[in-house]
């Protein structure tokens, strides 16, 4: 069996902020569309919290398994482990898997993950009620970061960064 690699995929505000009230802090089509590309075909690793909130459920064209204490939870379209390492072991036989949310099981992803795969926004949220981790800079490099750009809609201007466990 091996280990697939294991990529967290995020946006986040200047604060790590990652969202609230059980949505994400802004709707922004590259970053969704980013999402998708990058996730399509592979398996995506989510708590329930973060399935309960998809809007039409189970993520179309990917393996959608979800963490959860409860053992008598159930999701329509998705697998259930008990924990992120049964989780991710259930993946042996892909090259990569992406972390999806939320903060808990992004906590206990960080110190497994290879790499994260930040959309950075350049706006706070004052009402933001969930965080992702502190990243660890004696830990993480960056290796490809976009130029900002900025959303039509909201006007919140965004940037994709992508960094890489330090060796």
């Amino acid at each position: 069996m091996t280990k697939p690699e294991v990529n967290i995929i995020v946006a986040v505000a200047p604060d790590l902020a990652i969202g609230r009230n059980g949505d994400l802090l802004f709707h922004i089509s590259a970053d969704l569309r980013r999402f998708k590309e990058l996730t399509m075909g592979h398996p995506i690793i989510m708590g329930r919290k973060t399935f309960d909130s998809l809007p039409k459920g189970a993520l179309p064209g990917r393996r959608n398994i979800v963490v959860s204490r409860n053992a008598d939870y159930t999701a329509s379209g998705a697998e259930v482990f008990g924990s992120l390492d049964d989780a991710i072991a259930a993946c042996c036989h892909s090259d990569k898997v992406f972390i999806i949310g939320g903060a808990q099981i992004y906590g206990q992803a960080i110190d497994k993950a290879d790499s994260l795969l930040l959309t950075r926004f350049d706006r706070t949220v004052d009402d933001a009620d969930c965080h992702f981790p502190k990243i660890d800079d004696e830990k993480w490099q960056t290796v490809e970061c976009s130029d900002w750009s900025c959303d039509e809609k909201s006007g919140v201007r965004y940037c994709f960064e992508t960094l890489s466990r330090k060796k």
